[in-house]
């Protein structure tokens, strides 16, 4: 029996699991959760982005680090790159249909974190103080 390739695709994807340490989808979780990659990811939100506008909207991020987020990203297929011929040579980068499945997550992520960032400090800082107090 043949198995179609929407049906390979699925056993295969049965075959993922995070939880262990060789699996691959490990690995693509692992890069995918660096917080250099949700603040590309959400400076690209509103579509495509020279490189040096990239690092006007994440500061804090080093030409080096952005360059190499930026590498990650297209190569897991979630960032499209664009070179046009121009003096200087133009680089633009913006979310492919992969990249924008994803952004969704990474959205939700950090409305997360912005409406719950008050009860977090707290429960940081009763934990901090309950430390202290036990030595």
């Amino acid at each position: 029996m043949t198995l179609t390739a929407e049906k390979k695709r699925q056993a295969a994807q049965q075959q993922y699991n995070a939880l262990l340490d060789l699996c691959p989808a490990r690995q693509l979780l692992e890069a995918i959760s660096s917080k250099w990659v949700a603040l590309v990811m959400l400076a690209l939100m509103d579509g495509q982005q020279r490189h040096s506008d990239l690092r006007k909207k994440i500061p804090g991020a080093s030409q080096k680090m952005l360059t190499s987020t930026l590498r990650s990203l297209e190569r897991d297929g979630l960032v499209s790159r664009r070179v046009t011929a121009s003096v200087p040579v133009r680089t633009d980068y913006e979310l492919t249909p992969r990249g924008h499945s994803l952004l969704r997550i990474v959205f939700e992520m950090k409305e997360w974190a912005e409406e719950n960032m008050d009860d977090v400090a707290a429960s940081r800082m009763e934990h901090d103080r309950q430390k202290l107090a036990f030595n």
